[in-house]
């Protein structure tokens, strides 16, 4: 038995169904227009937030039970995209690099904050060590 497609506008079709609704009684019942049911059902329209939240309010259900069907659909027909496929291809999965070993990093952190003394001694405006201080002001 071959698997039926699951699109929005099949499913949205079939909630129509179950509340004998037809595309002009839905679209004045959520505000939203004619067309706008119409290109759903058709295909060719999209599920956006707006309309999802106005499904979802009248139907009884969640928003992302609305965008979940619009994303596998966007999915889907990426996915048969001939250029992006040729593009996907060309991508490899990036590899996770090894960590240098801790006795590096521990040399480094050294060398590090022995810079920062270094740096902070020559910083111009700096005021002078202490032992400086003391002999300028005895003078």
């Amino acid at each position: 038995m071959p698997k039926t497609v699951k699109t929005p506008g099949s499913v949205l079709l079939s909630h129509m169904d179950k509340y004998l609704l037809n595309p002009f009684s839905l679209s004045k019942a959520i505000n939203l227009s004619n067309s706008s049911i119409l290109q759903i059902l058709n295909g060719k329209g999209k599920i956006t937030v707006p309309t999802a939240l106005r499904l979802s309010k009248f139907f009884g259900n969640k928003p992302a039970y609305w965008l979940d069907l619009q994303r596998e659909a966007d999915i889907k027909e990426a996915a048969q995209d001939k250029e992006l496929s040729a593009i996907l291809k060309g991508i490899s999965k990036v590899k996770k690099q090894k960590a240098p070993p801790k006795s590096a990093v521990k040399a480094t952190k050294k060398t590090t904050l022995r810079d920062k003394r270094k740096v902070g001694a020559k910083t111009p405006g700096a005021k002078p060590a202490s032992r400086n201080a003391k002999a300028k002001t005895k003078a």
